[in-house]
Order: structure tokens, then C-alpha cells, then sequence
């Protein structure tokens, strides 16, 4: 390589500019390596002083208090104060309200995004690069106006059909937001620094994939909400109280070590608290379905002007009679005196559920310890003392949140009158009257629509 360096420029037609680019060397001879900051990058990341980490931290009150206690312990007790604390600040998000779960989503959503991005700006030391803080914010902008705007498009498009200007947002929504997202492509074009490349289309890659990971996933999690408060409040209390178990059963009697990406995790603790989660699924589950309020979904009341969650609970939600297996027929004949028992539905797509947070969840935690392994870092962030971050206790819900989203449009959601009103809604009148005389015709001649004579 060094002799093809050496030799004269003899039988080629490459310009001085496109040699030195073909040889890696610049105008002055050096070699060119894309930053000044390379050569560090090339090493093994070490952001333990860089990002600030939360498992050891307490406030000074607390850890005044406990500091008489072994260290193993002391976390213990400051994580087991701070797992109460949000437990019941959850429960209380649950009674304010939908619109409040959309509100405290959002705001997670947020902080888990600024928690990933600010990684990335340690990782690469940006080094005030034109605009990419404002950039990355512009992204998350642009994609929670799209994933947003398509919740309020499908639930509240009967209502916005009705002003002028609610109506070409709907009707023109998804080229807005193609627009606004074009805008941010060009931008960051234009940003290009030379000699930054790399950092910038690292950290362009790095944005987008926090966008996927955070903004899709909490989309995913207000599309579940919808369905009925059960479908969020089910599966985030599965991969609560699986955490909190395994941690319980790993720590009082963890022996064999489960991943090496978590040395701290164990089998004892993996099966504790997959068999905890399991019966606890399928308790919380059975009593959530005695209640309208948290089966029945989301819908705009237009009498009223508002969201409601009442409504008479499908079938879904009510016991029902199930003939058992042959081979099981025995035993239950002799339980109950017939071959039939009566199940809730919900509770086997619950234990369904239950099984995948048992076994698949975990795999979120160990994604994300794998991640901060990577970057030799504790946490994401220290804003929950004895936890770390706020991904830290999201990474499983939002893999968690997926399985829901995807469960539900595979096995139980129809589309609903108000989703099939709103597109009705949007087509030509002379559609909507074509479509009004066919579905009269077929009720009156299915005897379900009493037509009086003139």
C-alpha cells in the first residue's frame, strides 16, 4: 500500500482532490480519518463517569438512615421502597384516568428517548455539531404527530370530520407528516460537516433506531388502552410483578447463575418469578373483569363531549360454558358432577400473556443489559434511586407492549361502529347514500328493520 502511495500519478485521469480521497490522505499529507476523535473511538467505551447511574443512589435522608446496613442489603431496602412508591403512583394514574395514562405515557416515552440520545452524544462526542440536538427532538416531534395523529384519526375522526379544519388534517394526515419528516432529511443533509460523517450518520442511525425502540412501542401501548384499560394494566402489572419476584427469589435464594449478560439473574430467580407472574395474572385479571371500567373501551361520547368506559362487557369478559377434553373429562366430572366448566375467556388470553412476560419479557432486561455491557455503564440514567433509569424499568414493557398490541389485532379486535363510522364519513356523499340504501335493503330483508308502510 505504501509503494501504490509512492508512485507517480503515470496512466490515470484521477484528479489531485479524488486521489488523496482514494489514498485516505487530505492536502496537507495526513491521513484522514474521518474526525479527530477516531483513534479514541477505536477503544473500548468506558461512560461510567458520563452517564450518572441510579442503582446506588439515595436520597442523603435515607441513606443516612441506612447506612448502619450492609450494602447488599441497603439496596435492597432503598429498591423495595422505591418499587412501592411507583407501584402506587401507578395505581393512582390508573384512577385519574385514560387521558391521564396517555399524558404519563407520553412523558416516559420522552425521558426514555433522552436517556438513549444522550448516550449516543457520549459515545460520539459531537463536539457542538451543527443542530443534531435539535434534530433528534425534531424526529421524535415529527414521529409522535404521525403515531398520535393516527390514534386521534381512527377513535375521534367522527368528531373531526365536522371542522373544516380537523377535516384536512384527517383526510391529509399521513402526507403532513411524510412532509415534516422529509423536512428533518433535508436538514440534517444540509448539517453535514466534513470531517464528521461518520459521527453524524452514526448518530442519525443511533436517533432512528431510539425512535423505533420508544416512540413505536408507546403507540403500541395508547392503541391497547383503547381496547379497554385491562389490556394495559394486565400486561404492565405482569412485568412488574415478574420483576420484582425474580428479583425477591434471586435474592434470597439465587444460586445458579441464568445469562452471562446478567450475572446477577438466576434460574431460581427466572422460574420464582415466572410461576409468581403466572397466578398473580390470572387473580388480577379475574377481578379487573367484575368491573366495566377497566373491560370496556375507549370511545368520544358525543352527547356527552368526552371519553366514557361504559358500556354492557362482551362476552369476553363474562363466564362462559367449556366442554373439557376427553382426557380430562374424568377428573372434572368428578370436581364438578358434568363434563363442562365455566371460564372467564379473558383469563386464558391472560395466562397467554402471563407466560410470554414469564419467559419472553426478561429477554428485554437482558437486551438492555447487554446494551449498557457494551458501553461499560450500571444504568440508564439516575432518576429512580435503587433503580437507575427510566428505560430500566421500561426496556421489558415496551417488548411486552408489542406482544399486547400484536395479540390483540391477531385474536380479539374488530373493528369498531366508531372506526367504521368515521370511514364512512370520509366517502363522497353519493357513496355514503349508496351504502345507506344497501344496508337498509339487507336489514329489511333480514327482518331485522321494520320498514312502515306510507
Amino acid at each position: 500500500m505504501a509503494d501504490l502511495r509512492k508512485r507517480p500519478n503515470k496512466g490515470t485521469d484521477l484528479d489531485t482532490e479524488t486521489e488523496n480521497e482514494a489514498t485516505n490522505q487530505d492536502s496537507d499529507g495526513n491521513i484522514d480519518l474521518d474526525s479527530e476523535d477516531d483513534k479514541s473511538l477505536s477503544k473500548k467505551m468506558d461512560l461510567s463517569n458520563t452517564i450518572p447511574t441510579g442503582t446506588d443512589k439515595a436520597p442523603e435522608m435515607l441513606d443516612a438512615t441506612l447506612s448502619h446496613l450492609p450494602p447488599r442489603w441497603r439496596n435492597w431496602v432503598i429498591r423495595g421502597i422505591f418499587t412501592w412508591l411507583m407501584i402506587i403512583f401507578f395505581a393512582l394514574i390508573i384512577y385519574a384516568g385514560p387521558l391521564a395514562l396517555m399524558i404519563v405515557t407520553l412523558a416516559v416515552q420522552v425521558k426514555c428517548f433522552a436517556e438513549i440520545i444522550n448516550i449516543g452524544y457520549a459515545v460520539y462526542k459531537i463536539h457542538g455539531l451543527p443542530w443534531f440536538r435539535s434534530l433528534s427532538w425534531y424526529f421524535l416531534m415529527t414521529s409522535n404527530y404521525f403515531f398520535y395523529g393516527e390514534s386521534l384519526v381512527d377513535y375521534f375522526g367522527v368528531v373531526d370530520n365536522r371542522t373544516e379544519f380537523l377535516r384536512a388534517l384527517v383526510k391529509y394526515h399521513r402526507f403532513i407528516s411524510f412532509s415534516l419528516y422529509i423536512g428533518g432529511f433535508v436538514w440534517f443533509v444540509l448539517s453535514l460537516v466534513k470531517r464528521y460523517y461518520m459521527k453524524q450518520f452514526s448518530l442519525f442511525a443511533w436517533t432512528h433506531v431510539a425512535l423505533l425502540i420508544v416512540v413505536t412501542q408507546s403507540y403500541l401501548i395508547i392503541r391497547n388502552i383503547f381496547q379497554g384499560l385491562v389490556w394495559f394494566i394486565v400486561p404492565v402489572s405482569m412485568i412488574v410483578c415478574n420483576d420484582v419476584m425474580a428479583y425477591m427469589f434471586g435474592f434470597f435464594f439465587g444460586r445458579t447463575p441464568l445469562i452471562k449478560l446478567s450475572p446477577k439473574k438466576t434460574w431460581e430467580g427466572f422460574i420464582g418469578g415466572g410461576l409468581s407472574t403466572v397466578v398473580f395474572g390470572l387473580m388480577i385479571s379475574y377481578v379487573l373483569c367484575q368491573y366495566p371500567f377497566f373491560v370496556c373501551p375507549i370511545e368520544f361520547n358525543e352527547e356527552l363531549g368526552r371519553m366514557t368506559l361504559d358500556c354492557e362487557p362482551s362476552p369476553l369478559y363474562r363466564p362462559q360454558e367449556y366442554t373439557v377434553p376427553a382426557s380430562i373429562a374424568p377428573i372434572v366430572r368428578m370436581i364438578t358432577g358434568k363434563n363442562t366448566v365455566m371460564i372467564i375467556p379473558f383469563l386464558l388470553h391472560s395466562l397467554s400473556m402471563s407466560v410470554f412476560s414469564s419467559v419472553i419479557g426478561p429477554f428485554g432486561g437482558f437486551f438492555a443489559s447487554g446494551f449498557k455491557r457494551a458501553f461499560k455503564i450500571k444504568d440508564f440514567g439516575d432518576i429512580i434511586p435503587g433503580h437507575g433509569g427510566i428505560m430500566d424499568r421500561f426496556d421489558c414493557q415496551y417488548l411486552m407492549a408489542t406482544f399486547v398490541n400484536v395479540y390483540i389485532s391477531s385474536f380479539i379486535s374488530m373493528d369498531s361502529p366508531q372506526k367504521l363510522l368515521q370511514q364512512i364519513y370520509s366517502l363522497k356523499p353519493e357513496l355514503q347514500l349508496e351504502l345507506f340504501t344497501a344496508l337498509r335493503d339487507s336489514l329489511t330483508t333480514r327482518g331485522i328493520l321494520q320498514i312502515a308502510a306510507p
